[in-house]
């Protein structure tokens, strides 16, 4: 999306989801300021400019401020549910009226899904669920 991304997250004991979170944003933004300052964009003064009125503005005083503080964590609690969120996601574009389908989204793993293509190399795919008959 334009303004906040989805992310479907697991980390493995001792590890906490939290520190997991907080370290992808940490490494996020290291890299997208890096960009920001070393490729060629017209809107490099005016974006930095924005990072750094966030952090002024943040009670912690920070130089900057990518990230908006906390996150919308869910816990998923069934196979079930887990596609239901996948499903979500990739149809969360289409619903904005930005694609008219999922795989169209350039960073949506919905095209991984779909047929393995994605450039999201760092995708783990879910097997599709065993439909049970009744």
């Amino acid at each position: 999306m334009t303004n906040h991304l989805h992310l479907i997250a697991n980390c493995n004991e001792p590890f906490e989801l939290k520190n997991t979170i907080r370290d992808f944003k940490r490494h996020t933004v290291k890299q997208v300021l890096f960009q920001i300052i070393n490729e060629p964009e017209s809107r490099r003064e005016w974006i930095l400019e924005l990072l750094k009125q966030n952090g002024e503005n943040f009670q912690a005083n920070q130089k900057i401020k990518f990230w908006q503080s906390g996150n919308h964590a869910i816990e998923l609690y069934s196979e079930k549910f887990v596609w239901d969120k996948i499903n979500y996601i990739h149809n969360n574009p289409v619903e904005a009226d930005f694609v008219s389908k999922p795989e169209h989204w350039l960073y949506s793993s919905a095209s991984n899904y779909l047929d393995g293509t994605g450039i999201l190399d760092e995708v783990f795919c879910l097997p599709r669920m065993q439909q049970t008959v009744k």
